[in-house]
């Protein structure tokens, strides 16, 4: 092999290993910033159920279950009887789940005037409603995932 295209594979690896780098060091930015960035009005929000048949709006369904869409407890399904839901890795939690980015009280699901709320409770990786990380106390609308860890839930009907 002479000695130029051996000096030319070098440097062309060397390209090629500063553009991974490049390209790591800007996936890396872009989740750290968009960790940062505050709900926008795009975000979730309440979600209202499509009008009914002759112009009337249909009313909102109240919400009966939290059930486990993703994550070790995927399928379950826990009654909203109207009392406090904890979720963590805490053995007292009223949904237990071992995974390691869940802190032992990570969250709750609290009903106020008729409204589920959802609220970190101080944990280390967050609470998420949708997209946007939850700081205060939520309302959850039907459908909308809350992401703890590894694990989802939603409300339904």
């Amino acid at each position: 092999m002479s000695e130029i295209v051996l000096t030319v594979a070098r440097y062309g690896f060397l390209v090629l290993l500063w553009l991974f780098v490049f390209a790591a060091a800007r996936t890396i930015t872009r989740d750290l910033l968009a960790q940062r960035r505050p709900a926008t009005a795009g975000g979730p929000g309440p979600v209202s159920a499509p009008p009914a048949p002759g112009g009337r709006q249909r009313p909102q369904q109240a919400a009966q279950w939290l059930v486990v869409t993703t994550g070790e407890l995927a399928g379950r399904r826990f009654t909203l009887s109207g009392q406090p839901i904890s979720i963590g890795r805490a053995a007292d939690s009223t949904i237990v789940i071992r995974d390691d980015f869940a802190s032992n009280r990570h969250a709750r699901v609290v009903p106020v005037d008729g409204q589920w709320m959802v609220e970190d409770l101080g944990s280390t990786n967050g609470t998420y409603l949708g997209r946007a990380r939850v700081s205060t106390p939520t309302p959850v609308p039907l459908g909308v995932p809350i992401r703890i860890g590894r694990s989802s839930f939603e409300l339904r009907a």
